[in-house]
């Protein structure tokens, strides 16, 4: 009989993802669970938890490296969070997020910078962001032999574009052609789509209209499965939260106790107690003392 706990049992007996697992979930109308990381323990957790696929997210550039938005995210920051993260998962589909300009110059471009992902990041697919403009660049990265999945609806790389983050696809004009890009990422040939901050009875009939899986964040469960960041789940982003965020937990005010009952413990002289000291044996302290003194 094992003597792994159940957790990693289950993971060392899980079967490994993979974008034909995506599109048999949805025959099947089983949802596919979703969340983004970008560290080896959140990684282990994420994968132990049973999780279908992980996201390294650009957003990493907002809860993990404080910038004001995603677009400095560079591709190198990317892949150095996205090896950590295949470090600590084995049977989650990885997904890396192409940051913004690692794809839009030139198809060359895309296509090495996708590739990166998978032979420097440990990734098995990637994501990148638009819709009838990006068809050009997702079919050379296909063409390569790398899975896309799309994302349409409020694209955060977009957000000069689009005046800030708000949620698409509130007109009928809009919503008629965010349905004509979802078809189109299909037919280009994209395993997955996300949908992004639209309205819930469009991204249910986004998803009843294509064959591949949608993953809905802030878009109602019309969609085949949801994707949130691990970092509002958690509470650990103080700086907003979504309207669409269910927090599960809030570790920023749990951390910040913890940081200040350390620092009054630290400055009380309570902190380090004797069961947290090396002690030497007396002998041998003797001897060392014996031994300066002479």
């Amino acid at each position: 009989m094992s003597t792994l706990p159940p957790n990693l049992i289950a993971q060392t007996t899980r079967k490994k993802i993979t974008t034909l697992a995506f599109r048999q979930k949805k025959e099947r109308g089983e949802p596919i669970a979703v969340l983004t990381g970008y560290d080896y323990p959140t990684a282990l957790a994420l994968d132990q938890a049973g999780i279908d696929a992980i996201l390294v997210g650009d957003s990493l550039g907002m809860v993990v490296l404080g910038y004001e938005n995603t677009l400095p995210v560079t591709v190198d920051e990317m892949l150095h969070h996205c090896r950590a993260v295949a470090r600590g998962a084995r049977a989650a589909l990885l997904i890396g997020d192409m940051p913004f300009m690692s794809y839009q110059v030139s198809t060359e471009e895309a296509i090495r910078n996708a590739g990166r992902f998978l032979q420097q990041g440990g990734m098995q697919a990637v994501k990148l962001e638009g819709g009838r403009e990006r068809l050009h660049a997702i079919r050379a990265i296909l063409g390569a032999g790398i899975p896309v999945m799309g994302h349409l609806g409020l694209t955060p790389q977009s957000v000069n574009l689009l005046g800030g983050f708000r949620p698409q696809g509130r007109t009928a004009v809009t919503a008629e052609r965010l349905l004509e890009d979802a078809l189109l990422l299909e037919e280009a040939g994209c395993f997955s789509l996300v949908l992004e901050s639209v309205p819930a009875r469009l991204a249910e009939m986004v998803s009843k209209r294509l064959t591949i899986p949608t993953i809905g964040i802030g878009a109602g469960a019309g969609c085949d499965g949801q994707v949130l960041v691990t970092h509002d789940l958690l509470g650990l982003f103080d700086r907003f939260t979504p309207k669409f965020v269910r927090k599960y937990a809030d570790l920023h005010t749990e951390m910040q106790s913890a940081f200040t009952a350390y620092i009054a413990d630290v400055q009380g002289h309570t902190f380090p107690a004797q069961e947290h000291t090396v002690e030497m044996p007396d002998e041998e302290w003797e001897a060392l003392l014996h031994n300066l003194n002479r």
